[in-house]
């Protein structure tokens, strides 16, 4: 197993590889591999099992009745897929969790997770600030789903990422396509969009990123 993810886990963070043998050799888990596309967890499934990602990227998708669908967040190494849902009062995932590419997950059923927590402090802190963390994104989810203009969705989005990385400089998530699905619009309008704020001099764009060259005025974009 590379202790090395698990080291920077959001889980496991600072705690050293040693630490982290002891604890999961008196722990129960298993490591689970996935294909691309393969669903790793499904919608209203029981929710037995807690993930700590060790390679590749799980997409989180929410699909409606009308056919429509949400990309809820995308995870990667060293992040948890599950908590939430495992932990809730209802034990049911509230989306489809899909391998986006090969992946392979260390998996933990709830109680050996909790056993995990009650042997290690640190272990428990981080399990919280992760959860925490997940309930304060997934209020900005909503904040921009909130947003009717695609314009103003491009400026919240960009503006939660400036604020959160202290840099005007933010990287576009894969591409301007995937970016388009985590803000449910049409690739095309937001590129119009872009290309409008870019017009203004508001912001200036390259191939992987899109630099705030004006923040107060990507802020009125949002009252609009």
């Amino acid at each position: 197993m590379d202790y090395s993810v698990l080291e920077k886990s959001t889980l496991f963070h600072g705690i050293p590889a040693s630490e982290l043998r002891a604890a999961l050799a008196s722990s129960s888990h298993h490591v689970q591999c996935y294909e691309k596309g393969e669903i790793i967890f499904h919608l209203m499934d029981h929710a037995s099992g807690i993930g700590i990602i060790l390679e590749g990227r799980v997409e989180a998708e929410k699909s409606f009745p009308n056919g429509s669908q949400v990309n809820v967040t995308v995870r990667g190494p060293g992040t948890m897929i599950g908590p939430a849902a495992a932990f809730s009062s209802s034990q049911k995932y509230p989306c489809d969790v899909v391998a986006l590419e090969p992946v392979t997950i260390l998996m933990f059923r709830k109680e050996d997770l909790l056993s995990l927590m009650h042997g290690n402090v640190r272990i428990l802190e981080n399990f919280t600030t992760e959860i925490a963390s997940a309930t304060y994104m997934l209020q900005q989810r909503l904040e921009l789903l909130s947003y009717s203009g695609i314009a103003q969705k491009a400026a919240f989005w960009l503006l939660m990422q400036m604020r959160q990385t202290g840099s005007a400089t933010v990287p576009i998530p894969e591409s301007v396509s995937k970016w388009a699905m985590l803000m449910n619009v049409s690739r095309p309008s937001l590129h119009r969009e872009l290309r409008r704020l870019e017009q203004q001099g508001i912001i200036s764009r390259s191939a992987a990123a899109i630099t705030i060259q004006n923040e107060e005025a990507l802020q009125d974009v949002l009252s609009l």
